[in-house]
């Protein structure tokens, strides 16, 4: 690798889950494994599903599938190095193998978020301006704003990256988490940490508190409309058409808002419990979220229906 006249550090090590006894490495391995196999099956289905069901192809299911997009992608990015450590004891990553893999964590992390705020988008015109949805919310404008998505925090999280590499590591060089992120990595520079961090929080509040906030008011507005129509069969209709977003949105936003407010009023984790509550509301979203796509979600439902319906006819008349 490059030298400078402050960076000693060739690898990182990953350090896991502090405190795991050996004897459990392989169970832990194995379920890391089911997983990355459970994100990856269920997210790749929803991507070839929605593409080969044409009736499937509108602004709402478009947007599941950059939703689920993010949600492989993260789940590829950090999975394979943990699973490694633990089934093949391979706990070395490289000096800039570990800032790519911090640069994609939170690259996603931010898309995924303002791919949220798109979701809450479609909602709000499909509740609060019926008519005009499918005028003003087609696949093209999809398109548009999810890929906006995903080039918006291109820019900064380089910037991010790059600030991280003017610090001077030469302490620890084991990282504190399961995977390479900003804190992990900042925590172990000598020098101006608390500069990076800080221009690092302020970008990943905007990145948070910027689409949760339009979501928060989306859907008091959203409310607001649907507690005026006149009959309750419609409201609850209308509501029930925003279940699979609300529950994704929720499963996003709800840990990382706790663990963040839990520290600001000084209620702290140790660092084995840190690690399992970030690893948990990471990772599961991305294994929860292509079943609430089948099962809360009244068109891919039907779909999945008829196709198993259809194939069960199929085979019943064969035998």
């Amino acid at each position: 690798m490059f030298y400078t006249n402050v960076t000693r550090i060739k690898h990182f090590f990953i350090l896991g889950f502090p405190g795991l006894s050996p004897e459990y490495y392989g169970p832990v391995s194995f379920l890391l494994f089911v997983l990355f196999l459970v994100i990856a099956v269920g997210n790749i289905f929803i991507l070839v599903f929605v593409k080969c069901e044409r009736s499937l192809q509108k602004p709402t299911y478009m947007i599941f599938c950059h939703l689920a997009l993010t949600d492989l992608a993260f789940g590829t990015v950090t999975l394979p190095k943990i699973i490694s450590k633990y089934w093949f004891d391979d706990s070395i990553i490289s000096f800039y193998g570990c800032f790519a893999q911090m640069y994609f964590v939170h690259f996603i992390g931010a898309t995924h978020s303002f791919i949220l705020m798109v979701m809450a988008l479609d909602r709000f015109i499909a509740i609060c301006a019926p008519l005009r949805y499918t005028a003003l919310f087609t696949n093209a404008t999809v398109s548009v704003l999810c890929g906006i998505s995903w080039l918006m925090p291109v820019s900064w999280m380089v910037g991010i990256v790059l600030d991280a590499l003017t610090l001077p590591f030469c302490h620890s060089n084991i990282i504190v988490q399961c995977y390479c992120d900003h804190i992990a990595i900042t925590a172990l520079g000598c020098e101006n940490v608390r500069e990076v961090q800080v221009v690092a929080f302020g970008l990943a509040m905007f990145s948070l508190l910027v689409p949760l906030g339009f979501i928060i008011l989306s859907y008091f507005v959203i409310i607001i409309v649907v507690s005026t129509m006149s009959s309750s069969e419609g409201r609850l209709r209308t509501l029930s058409t925003c279940t699979p977003q609300l529950l994704i949105t929720f499963l996003y936003y709800m840990p990382r808002c706790f663990v963040y407010l839990a520290n600001n009023v000084g209620f702290t984790f140790s660092v084995p419990i840190r690690i399992v509550v970030v690893m948990l509301y990471s990772l599961l979203p991305a294994a929860v979220n292509p079943i609430i796509y089948c099962f809360k979600t009244k068109d891919i439902k039907q779909n999945l229906k008829k196709k198993f319906f259809h194939r069960k006819i199929n085979i019943s008349t064969k035998t």
